[in-house]
């Protein structure tokens, strides 16, 4: 579905969502496990495209890092839940934000779903990812010539961010809004604090993208997306 902005969805995707029978949406376990009742960026997205009714939300233990024995337990539910909508229904979508195979739900669930039901083929549409969205709208170049991507999930600790800071290319980092203090530190070490850029919510009305030297203690949007381009020099085409 892309990062958010409705028009940033492919006419791939939108050929996908509507070709279904049913649009399957994630949607975030409350502490109880149920329906946590906020609509994703996932399902806003969709129903632009399609109407209300084809759409099913399904619960996912999307927030659940702590405490493996009911994240397999709740993956389990969300996989037969849409496994008896798949064999109901013949034709099920299910919409991702970004890229179903950048750091996406769709990967859990496509296994689940394929082990339950023999004999499902699993078809893939590519999106635009946030880190395109933000170079795009910030003007940061993500790579010239010869230098080398790094992407990021600060999920994994400020550490991983700080040995990527520390070598080659551009490096991208994702979900990174509730370490906003301990990003900012490792920027200012590594010396690439001057050109970074990060933003949330970008296509949506509460879009915010600033300079990275403008991070504050935090906690920013979860979703926050920060780009530190490589260093260069040499001119135009010093790169290649």
């Amino acid at each position: 579905m892309g990062p958010g902005d409705p028009e940033l969805v492919t006419v791939k995707g939108v050929n996908a969502l509507r070709a279904a029978d049913v649009v399957v949406v994630p949607v975030m376990a409350a502490p109880d496990g149920k329906d946590g009742g906020e609509p994703g960026r996932a399902e806003a997205t969709v129903l632009h495209y399609v109407p209300g009714e084809k759409v099913v939300r399904v619960v996912f233990a999307l927030n659940e890092r702590t405490d493996r024995a009911r994240r397999e337990a709740a993956w389990d539910v969300a996989g037969e839940r849409v496994a008896g909508l798949l064999r109901a229904h013949g034709r099920v979508a299910f919409a991702t934000i970004g890229d179903p195979n950048v750091y996406s739900t769709f990967t859990y669930l496509a296994q689940t779903v394929a082990a339950a039901v023999p004999g499902t083929v699993v078809e893939t549409v590519p999106g635009i990812t946030a880190m395109q969205d933000l170079a795009a709208r910030s003007g940061a170049v993500l790579t010239e010539g010869t230098e080398p991507l790094t992407l990021v999930p600060v999920t994994a600790g400020a550490a991983v961010l700080k040995d990527a800071l520390n070598g080659p290319g551009t490096v991208v980092a994702y979900k990174f809004g509730r370490q906003a203090a301990e990003v900012a530190e490792a920027l200012r070490e590594s010396g690439r604090l001057a050109d970074a850029v990060w933003g949330s919510a970008l296509g949506l009305p509460e879009e915010s993208i600033r300079a990275a030297a403008e991070l504050t203690e935090g906690p920013l949007p979860y979703l926050s997306t920060l780009i530190a381009p490589a260093r260069r020099g040499g001119g135009r085409g010093g790169k290649l």
